[in-house]
């Protein structure tokens, strides 16, 4: 496994590389979920370049970008272990060399609704991270988890948009056994804490709005951002929408979850 931070060395490691390239794009504290994403890459494709990289655009004001977790070396263990050919490890001055880009990505609508209500601003960062992390691997296909189904909308309509060479994949959301979705803030959950978490899980479970509602309601230390039933592209609330979207803060942290309602494309 090759490791690279500057922009030359991913350059001359990727010419190394053979066939079909996959490229998975994470920010770091990698769990079961990302190995997920990095083996269906190595399954779809003869290389995987894997990508590391704390995005300061997508936090915004108060945010918890400097308690995000950094287990480099942990992170980079795991990613030899799952078949990774290339690890891309940019600090931000490598990633944006002028500071922060003049020139972003705007999520147009889809950064307006939800996770963009919320979270102004963040996924127009998520979007211009990606674009530029693209352009420096150049793969065949990009792998995003279901978890995070805004951010995964947004960038399929943002390759169609552009017409970028690539093509998107996603993977399913990997749970815990006890349903919680996997994620690198669940770190910060107290026992406590995780266990009210299960109310999101639960809530999406009763595959309706009104009763997930009720069931987060229900559980203490529990604040509902949203539940909502919306189609998966567009992201607009719909009665008989395809996805069901959930957000909430336990303590501190916050999650989000969503539940498929129908088989993809139908």
């Amino acid at each position: 496994m090759i490791v690279v931070e500057k922009r030359a060395d991913l350059a001359a490691a990727r010419e190394s590389l053979t066939g079909r390239v996959a490229v998975v794009m994470t920010m770091g504290a990698l769990h079961d979920g990302h190995a997920a994403l990095v083996r269906a890459a190595a399954r779809t494709a003869d290389s995987v370049v894997v990508t590391i990289f704390v995005n300061p655009l997508q936090f915004g004001a108060g945010e918890d970008l400097d308690r995000y977790p950094r287990t480099l070396a942990a992170d980079l263990a795991r990613c030899e272990r799952e078949g990774a050919d290339v690890v891309f490890t940019p600090t931000p001055e490598i990633v944006y060399p002028e500071g922060d880009p003049v020139v972003r990505v705007s999520a147009g609508r889809l950064g307006e609704v939800f996770e963009g209500a919320t979270r102004p601003g963040h996924l127009d960062g998520v979007l211009t991270v990606v674009l530029k992390l693209l352009q420096l691997t150049r793969p065949d296909v990009a792998l995003f988890g279901r978890k995070d189904a805004q951010q995964l909308a947004a960038i399929r309509r943002m390759v169609r948009d552009l017409d970028l060479p690539v093509d998107i994949m996603a993977v399913p959301t990997v749970r815990d056994a006890d349903g919680l979705a996997l994620s690198s803030r669940n770190r910060f959950l107290s026992p406590e804490q995780r266990t009210s978490a299960l109310a999101l899980s639960r809530a999406l479970a009763t595959r309706e709005v009104e009763a997930g509602r009720a069931v987060l309601a229900a559980e203490p230390g529990v604040e509902t951002d949203y539940l909502e039933r919306v189609d998966s592209a567009t992201f607009s609330p719909a009665h008989d929408g395809d996805l069901l979207v959930v957000a909430a803060r336990v303590g501190a942290v916050r999650l989000i979850d969503n539940l498929q309602l129908t088989p993809e494309g139908c």
